[in-house]
């Protein structure tokens, strides 16, 4: 039976959503229905579409107590919204149900593994969150949480582990139809480590082992972890907090991190053998992944960044997004995304340059616009010396812009909005060092409205930013300190496909 504070949400968000005009959104990223978003949860496929829940407060752009938020896509493009799927309702997760993901049960019902919140009072006045894991079980539209929750609590963690931080259960069936789940976890040493779990019925669960430690190398605690098998290779995504830098490689506060390694699934050993940043750009986190039908592992993550929050105005409706869900591969130990191949259906109105030389500032009759798809290679001029640097402004306007640029003698690509209209002194470059051979590089930029996202080198990096620029600058200008030639392709993109 449905409770009386998720009666209240859904009655909430399908008022509030109608107030929200279909231009004030992203065209093809999935944005909150109203109100707040951040982590996705349950990524899946199930009753022939694909389901994204999120994390979610409906009643204010800011975090509140966390819901879940449901939408459903045919294409992974065009999200159509469903009722809210969870509420905090229940005496274990009062102060919030947050992440977790999803999987189809074997009687063709589908079964949500969550964190349940409750805040308990300390002896010094204050309070701490305890953190269990939870299970509820519905028909792609409504979902009842299970009698006997919590499935896991304190008794199920190894010695030392904190009850505290135990949390965003994703959760995955082997061949042979058991569930396993992975969950983050703080261990004695104060870092983070990610805890292995099994089932053979989806509510009984038995705490397996450590399938990967931290160890105070990659930040502290470690969210929001998923784990598969890829091309050969065991891949661990998870998203740590309170990250040092490490050269380019990872950034100050909170990042992403990829394991690629191999993967025994008889003894269930994870042995690491290289690690990398999932994204180099300003905001992106909390990734999950799918395995889609036709048999792609497609990912996407929280288009945002705890440190950015503030990027947007207060007054308004909705605040949140997750990125483009990306075709993910592994090649010679790193991972590689591209953009889903259902985005190039929506392609329209080809704009084509080839050997155009760049010498100072020039721009080019056709390419400009908020929504498109834009393939981008440099090189340098023959026979003179290589270019100083390089740099593509979009969202541009006599006042407005941002841009990403190259400097080939350093290798490092740079992303910066600190003039796309921002008011506030939060993070606005990222730089990244990447391949490069001579000042020849390869780019993908795609924009919707409010981001960027820029694949480098067919994939081998992405760098993702927010951009809450007004929507008339839709300028596009290529600059070169030196000389450069490029070769332009690029396409409108459009909501109808």
């Amino acid at each position: 039976m449905t409770s009386q504070t998720l009666r209240e949400a859904r009655k909430y968000e399908e008022a509030s959503d109608k107030m929200i005009k279909k231009e004030e959104r992203p065209d093809f990223h999935l944005s909150v229905r109203t109100g707040w978003m951040n982590d996705p949860n349950g990524f899946s496929y199930y009753g022939g579409k694909y389901h994204l829940f999120y994390q979610y407060y409906p009643y204010d752009p800011q975090w509140g107590a966390m819901h879940w938020g449901h939408a459903v896509s045919d294409d992974l493009l065009h999200w159509e919204y469903l009722p809210a799927a969870l509420a905090p309702d229940e005496a274990y997760d009062r102060d919030g149900c947050f992440s977790g993901g999803a999987v189809t049960m074997d009687d063709g019902r589908q079964l949500l593994m969550y964190t349940g919140v409750l805040r308990e009072r300390q002896r010094d006045g204050g309070f701490r969150e305890v953190q269990t894991q939870c299970v509820a079980v519905g028909d792609g539209m409504d979902y009842e949480k299970y009698e006997k929750n919590p499935v896991l609590d304190e008794n199920d963690l190894p010695d030392g582990c904190s009850r505290n931080d135990f949390r965003d259960p994703k959760i995955w069936r082997k061949k042979d139809g058991t569930y396993c789940c992975v969950i983050g976890n703080r261990p004695a040493d104060g870092s983070g480590q990610i805890l292995l779990y099994t089932s053979q019925d989806g509510f009984t669960w038995n705490y397996k082992k450590v399938l990967a430690a931290n160890n105070n190398r990659f930040g502290k605690m470690w969210e929001c972890p998923d784990f598969f098998e890829l091309d050969g290779k065991g891949v661990l995504l998870v998203s740590p907090q309170d990250m040092l830098p490490s050269g380019f490689e990872y950034h100050n506060g909170n990042g992403t991190l990829c394991l690629i390694g191999d993967y025994d699934e008889e003894t269930d050993t994870f042995t690491e053998q290289h690690d990398q940043a999932i994204d180099y750009g300003i905001d992106f986190y909390a990734t999950q992944t799918i395995l889609t039908p036709d048999g792609r592992r497609v990912m996407l993550g929280w288009m945002q960044n705890w440190d950015t929050c503030s990027i947007r105005a207060q007054d308004v409706r909705w605040f949140g997004q997750m990125s483009l869900p990306r075709e993910l591969s592994v090649k010679n130990g790193r991972l590689y995304q591209k953009p889903v191949r259902e985005l190039e259906e929506l392609r329209c109105n080809k704009v084509t340059y080839q050997d155009v030389c760049v010498s100072g500032t020039i721009a080019l009759e056709g390419v400009k616009g908020r929504r498109i798809d834009m393939e981008l290679v440099i090189s340098p001029e023959e026979g003179q010396e290589i270019y100083h640097k390089f740099a593509v402004r979009f969202a541009q306007n006599d006042q407005f812009r941002t841009s990403v640029s190259f400097r080939p003698k350093d290798s490092v690509l740079k992303i910066d909005r600190k003039f796309s209209g921002t008011r506030r002194a939060i993070i606005h470059q990222r730089r990244s060092l990447v391949n490069s051979a001579d000042g020849r590089l390869k780019l993908r930029i795609i924009l919707d409205r409010f981001s960027a996202e820029v694949f480098v080198n067919d994939g081998e990096q992405v760098m993702t930013a927010t951009i809450y620029t007004e929507q008339e600058a839709d300028g596009i200008s290529f600059f070169a300190d030196g000389a450069a030639r490029i070769d332009v392709v690029k396409y409108d993109l459009t909501a109808q496909g």
